[in-house]
């Protein structure tokens, strides 16, 4: 082969080169756009919320609210849980043997939720002696109490016959759970027992009730 022959090769073979290299660039700019049909949908509402439990009690003039005390800042509280000083059994009038009064109260659920339950769990009953008093020891086996669903004392009572003293009605009670803003009224009835003699003269029972929901 000749030197000349040899160079020319030489000089040829970058010239193939680039001319491919421009080809295929010039094939790619060429080439056709690929498309695709498409569709599509975006949840952008998803809340998930809690509700609230709040329970409200009135009787005559007074309102009490399971949220009525509350830390600074937090509306509910952290147990949602309030002491009403509505008096149910009287309130605190002074009875003689075989008289009987009636309280009605009125329970509201202001919350959102519906709850799952509701009850009324009565305490410990206690008597403190007043100033004179007869010094009868047993005086909260000497009243009957009685619940009633609706707004006065007819029909039949929900605590049980055999816990209709403050002494022996230590049964919570389970009750219908009103929907958010549902009210319902309960009457109490407390009568002093006919047979009271003058050793229950002077002497006051105390019996915490507690109202709860439950969800």
């Amino acid at each position: 082969m000749s030197e000349t022959t040899s160079k020319k090769r030489k000089l040829s073979l970058p010239l193939i080169v680039a001319g491919g290299v421009s080809s295929l660039v010039l094939a790619l700019g060429m080439s056709p756009t690929f498309s695709a049909f498409t569709a599509q949908i975006t949840n952008n509402a998803n809340n998930a919320s809690a509700g609230t439990l709040i329970m409200t009690e009135t009787s005559g003039a007074v309102i009490c609210n399971s949220n009525d005390a509350v830390p600074v800042g937090n509306t509910l509280g952290t147990t949602n849980a309030a002491t009403c000083a509505i008096d149910k059994f009287g309130p605190n009038t002074p009875l003689y043997p075989g008289q009987y009064l009636t309280t009605t109260v009125t329970i509201k659920n202001s919350g959102t939720v519906t709850p799952t339950s509701f009850s009324l769990t009565p305490g410990t009953c206690t008597q403190a002696l007043g100033t004179p008093n007869g010094g009868a020891t047993l005086a909260c086996g000497k009243f009957n109490i009685k619940v009633y669903a609706g707004s006065s004392a007819t029909g039949v009572a929900l605590n049980a016959v055999g816990q209709q003293t403050p002494s022996t009605f230590t049964t919570a009670l389970a009750l219908t759970p009103p929907a958010p803003g549902a009210t319902q009224d309960y009457t109490f009835w407390i009568q002093l027992d006919s047979s009271a003699d003058n050793s229950f003269q002077g002497i006051t029972i105390n019996q915490p009730l507690v109202w709860k929901f439950q969800a």
